[in-house]
């Protein structure tokens, strides 16, 4: 976009970090027995990997030697079903962990999808949604692998290690401290992959987030890319953001592609002096020649754990980085919270009072949006607010639904200040009309209930008859059944605004916040719903934020807002009669119509 920047990754933690392994070994606890099972497995397994290498040895002086070969065909069968032993143990190891994996992850992601819906509206405010579902989806596929493919397989890796060191000694500790002498090139070249590959991998992350977060800005603000002919500018950006993320990846698959061969190289040195040797002592009668190829098939398997275990640590690395920033979203504690003496005020019907009183916000610390606010809403009165652009007017609407707190002030609703509200008491009272209506995918009537089971068909189809959407729902394929897209994007801005209004009814509220809810809405639409609204705002306590001053005439009291403060405030007559902010509105706002007309009684009576 147009001079974005975009908020990075930060790069935190260690590869290893005790105070996180323990957090996310937690989520281990309940699949406790499995994990133990898959450990026992996985070390059977191991063990019967180790017995190949010697039943070849068996095989090759025993049997080949002796031309024993009713001796050799019962070997081969011991062999076969050792392997086909280990292959059964794999698989139900490998069936287990999986399962475990997909467990924690869905528990996982149901975890941050909640704790996603308990934070504040500020918190969206300052993170990008692409971040936000990369923490959803990348980093726990992450911790996925570290739980399937990295703790529990482990164990197999040092099991096999270890016992390959043990037989390797027995056989013959001459050349088992032969084959060991290239273990400190080894390690040293396992410690440069780790350190760099980890590096680079931290990085492919960030340039992962950046991608995320471009597209859906991209594909959300799709129409107003094409309509501005920025289509192009796009599609550079998207391509150094895609050549960025490519480059840090090739980055490391430069180390990849570096430390396997290198590995194979030092293997095969150690290989070469193993044959050298141990040939020697074949020449000298001094050891077998079954005991060497057993010996040369244990050394190949020796560096293979040690490569797995290489692996291992970019795996773990992985699910730290991916952990921390997992643990730091859980950890963001919700600044918008229900008081501990929060009372239950449920089953109340009466439109209540709302009352604002000194009330002081900013979104930004000392850059006042709303400085010392206090006006009283009455029982069922419906009160509409106007101004310029950034007078406050949204705001108000927000800090009245506890999106966010206030810094000075208190809001009351009945008497009681909205932080001593259960907030699912206080928005259950309430229902909020948008200028941009947001459909979710699925049919009319589900989004018309927004998931209240106890609002019945009839009542959905009576609430789209009042506010005159029936009209073209029955004209759907499939009527209130049709299947809206993706933020209804089959329906025209006007019907989907109707929708909103028989949302707002089908739920019964008690107080009714518009704002800017017919600004979208043509003249002809806007014609329908004005009866529609005033059945609507019957009966109930409505606040209407509104730029459109007509359809704020027939409220019963009108707020002007001016720089975060009450400029004036009485009935649509009595504030043209006082020639102040809202008569200069009233005038900008129908300056065409009243051009030809002289004296001061222009305004007042066009109004009337």
């Amino acid at each position: 976009m147009i001079g974005h920047e975009f908020q990075e990754d930060e790069v935190l933690g260690k590869a290893y970090d005790s105070r996180l392994m323990k957090r996310l070994l937690t989520y281990l606890k309940p699949h406790h027995t499995e994990v133990v099972v898959s450990i026992f497995l996985l070390v059977g397994t191991s063990l019967l990997d180790l017995a190949g290498p010697f039943l070849t040895k068996i095989a090759i002086d025993r049997y080949i030697a002796g031309k024993d070969f009713p001796g050799l065909v019962r070997i081969a069968a011991l062999f076969l079903g050792t392997l086909v032993v280990a292959m059964g143990l794999g698989y139900a190891q490998t069936y287990i962990m999986q399962k475990v994996g997909q467990e924690i992850m869905v528990s996982l992601r149901g975890q941050i999808f909640r704790h996603l819906q308990r934070l504040q509206i500020a918190f969206f405010d300052r993170n990008p949604v692409g971040r936000l579902i990369t923490r959803l989806t990348s980093d726990v596929d992450a911790l996925n692998e570290m739980f399937t493919s990295g703790v529990v397989a482990i164990f197999g890796d040092v099991v096999t290690l270890f016992g390959i060191m043990i037989v390797l000694l027995v056989m013959d500790w001459k050349l088992a401290l032969v084959s060991f002498a290239v273990l400190p090139l080894l390690f040293w070249l396992s410690s440069w992959f780790r350190n760099n590959v980890r590096e680079s991998y931290r990085q492919v992350r960030v340039r992962l987030a950046r991608i995320n977060t471009f597209l859906q800005e991209s594909i959300t603000g799709m129409s107003v890319l094409q309509v501005m002919n920025h289509e192009g500018r796009s599609r550079r950006e998207f391509d150094v953001l895609n050549r960025d993320h490519t480059e840090a990846h090739l980055r490391s698959v430069f180390y990849y592609a570096t430390f396997y061969p290198a590995v194979e190289i030092i293997s095969s040195l150690a290989l070469a002096l193993v044959i050298w040797m141990g040939g020697e002592q074949i020449l000298r009668d001094a050891f077998t020649l079954g005991g060497l190829v057993a010996f040369i098939q244990y050394v190949r398997r020796f560096y293979r754990p040690i490569q797995d275990l290489s692996e291992k640590y970019n795996i773990l690395q992985a699910a730290m980085a991916a952990s921390e920033r997992i643990f730091t979203l859980l950890d963001t504690p919700p600044t918008v919270n229900d008081a501990d003496d929060a009372p239950a005020a449920a089953g109340r019907s009466e439109a209540p009072v709302i009352e604002f009183r000194g009330v002081w916000f900013a979104y930004n610390p000392e850059e006042w949006v709303l400085r010392d606010v206090s006006f009283r809403v009455n029982r069922g009165e419906a009160v509409a607010f106007v101004g310029a652009t950034g007078a406050g007017k949204t705001s108000l609407m927000s800090l009245l639904m506890r999106f966010y707190d206030v810094q000075k002030g208190a809001i009351l609703v009945d008497g009681i200040d909205i932080r001593h509200w259960p907030q699912r008491e206080l928005r259950r009272r309430m229902s909020l009309v948008l200028q941009d209506v947001f459909l979710f995918s699925g049919s009319v009537t589900e989004n018309i209930r927004m998931g209240n089971d106890d609002i019945p068909d009839e009542d959905v189809h009576a609430a789209a008859r009042t506010v005159n959407a029936e009209t073209f729902v029955t004209r759907l394929p499939e009527g209130f059944d049709t299947q809206l897209g993706e933020r209804g994007a089959s329906l025209s801005t006007g019907q989907k605004q109707l929708l909103s209004f028989a949302r707002a009814l089908a739920h019964r509220p008690e107080i009714l916040i518009l704002d800017e809810a017919t600004s979208n809405v043509d003249t002809e639409t806007e014609i329908l719903i004005q009866d529609a609204l005033t059945r609507l705002m019957k009966g109930r306590t409505s606040l209407i934020v509104a730029h459109r001053l007509s359809t704020v005439r027939h409220v019963d009291r009108i707020i002007v807002m001016h720089k975060g403060q009450i400029r004036e405030e009485g009935t649509h007559q009595e504030l043209l009669k006082a020639r102040g902010l809202y008569y200069k509105l009233y005038l900008l706002q129908y300056k065409d119509q009243e051009a030809g007309m002289a004296g001061t009684s222009a305004p007042a009576s066009s109004a009337s």
